[in-house]
């Protein structure tokens, strides 16, 4: 009789779940997050899907779908959308989840206006859901750089872009299809920017639609700043004050105090790295051949990175930019700096910064410096993400590593098992 009570009590409780509450319950009990993008652009230029070490993850983000001036249109124009098919059948005989990724930073272009009305959100809604099952995919991720943020220079924007990507998302997770995909987003070090222009002191709501989010954690010193630094710090608190640029942990710390239970946090992590024009009476400690910390570079110079690099061009709003100057792991071997076991090459300065957890390169002829991570910072990051129960990692971009090394390190120090 109380068995039949009970069984009764749960079905009536089942009943009365919304949609929206199921899934935020039942997505904190999911499998960790081991994961990669794949850039599509990069299938013909050394990284087809054959190279792709499928058996070692179980997440995989197609990037880009990128936004378009029509809300009912998703693009594929610029990440090899003929190919997207086949990622997905790759992905699923391998026991793969296969996402698409939609915007980047050259693709969310369209964003705030896409979503800036209830119409518009309820259409783009149908253009998201049709996407999916056109593509037989089993989760989305968006890629907002970033709302209420200029980003790439040409955004459309709006005060309430905040307000309104959670608005979107609410209605999204309750379309019948999009209930059962998985949902994420990839996320700065600090949450969304409300309609103030400062990161959100709440995300509880995105939490409870979002299954994860992925932090991108690089990209936090570049030619854009005003020393060489490191691109993904893993820590930046026991830095000097002006050197605490963003890290993991304050990006984990600032996600957690706004409401993101820890275990929907992803740590995004880079198999890339910048690289600096510095010269020797810079580089080194005086009189010393050790590497400097922060040292100056010289702005008006930068330094080509490897093969991938972008050469110099048009962005999409019309403007020029140069090199980006970045080299991936394998680049770096390829180039030089790196020997094929990791280390650093003959010739080659290198210095491991125990703050940051993150390596330098140097090149005393050519005068180039390269922040990147290695084995040990990929091991120190994998740790950390165990130690401090995330959900998992991933890796921008598969095609950046050489022979596994770099994920290879990250999965062992995360303890995960496929």
């Amino acid at each position: 009789m109380l068995s039949i009570f009970l069984l009764s009590l749960l079905v009536l409780i089942n009943i009365n779940i919304s949609p929206l509450a199921a899934h935020s319950i039942s997505a904190r009990y999911t499998k960790p997050v081991v994961a990669t993008w794949y850039a599509g652009w990069h299938a013909t230029e050394g990284f087809p899907l054959s190279s792709v070490s499928w058996n070692k993850y179980n997440t995989m983000y197609y990037s880009f779908a990128e936004t378009t001036p029509s809300v009912t249109s998703l693009s594929l124009a610029g990440s090899d959308g003929e190919l997207l098919p086949k990622f997905v059948s790759e992905a699923h005989a391998h026991g793969v989840e296969a996402h698409i990724a939609v915007g980047g930073w050259t693709g969310g272009v369209w964003f705030s206006s896409n979503l800036a009305t209830a119409k518009n959100r309820t259409a783009f809604v149908k253009t998201v859901v049709d996407f999916a099952v056109k593509y037989k995919l089993d989760g989305i991720q968006f890629d907002w750089e970033s709302p209420n943020d200029q980003g790439i220079g040409c955004n459309t924007i709006s005060v309430h872009d905040t307000a309104n990507f959670l608005a979107f998302l609410q209605e999204l997770r309750l379309n019948p299809v999009a209930a059962k995909l998985t949902l994420s987003a990839a996320v700065g070090l600090a949450p969304f920017f409300n309609a103030a222009g400062s990161p959100l002191t709440d995300v509880t709501g995105f939490a409870k639609v979002l299954d994860y989010v992925a932090v991108m954690n690089y990209d936090v010193w570049g030619s854009w700043s005003s020393t060489v630094g490191a691109n993904a710090p893993l820590n930046d608190s026991c830095a000097a004050t002006a050197n605490q640029q963003g890290s993991a942990v304050s990006a984990v710390k600032a996600w957690t105090g706004a409401g993101m239970p820890v275990d929907q946090i992803v740590l995004g992590v880079a198999s890339y790295g910048h690289s600096f024009s510095v010269s020797p009476s810079k580089a080194f400690v005086s009189h010393k051949k050790k590497l400097v910390a922060y040292p100056a570079f010289d702005t008006k110079h930068q330094p080509l990175g490897d093969k991938w690099d972008n050469t110099g061009g048009l962005d999409v709003c019309g403007v020029y930019e140069g090199s980006g100057g970045t080299f991936n792991f394998w680049g770096l071997i390829d180039n030089g700096f790196l020997t094929k076991k990791g280390g650093p090459a003959h010739g080659i300065y290198y210095r491991y910064d125990t703050c940051s957890q993150t390596p330098y390169v140097y090149n005393e002829t050519s005068q180039v410096m390269i922040s990147f991570d290695n084995v040990e910072s990929f091991a120190a990051k994998g740790k950390y993400i165990k130690d401090t129960k995330l959900r998992g990692f991933s890796m921008w971009e598969a095609g950046g590593d050489y022979k596994d090394m770099l994920l290879d390190s990250i999965i062992e120090a995360f303890g995960y098992h496929h």
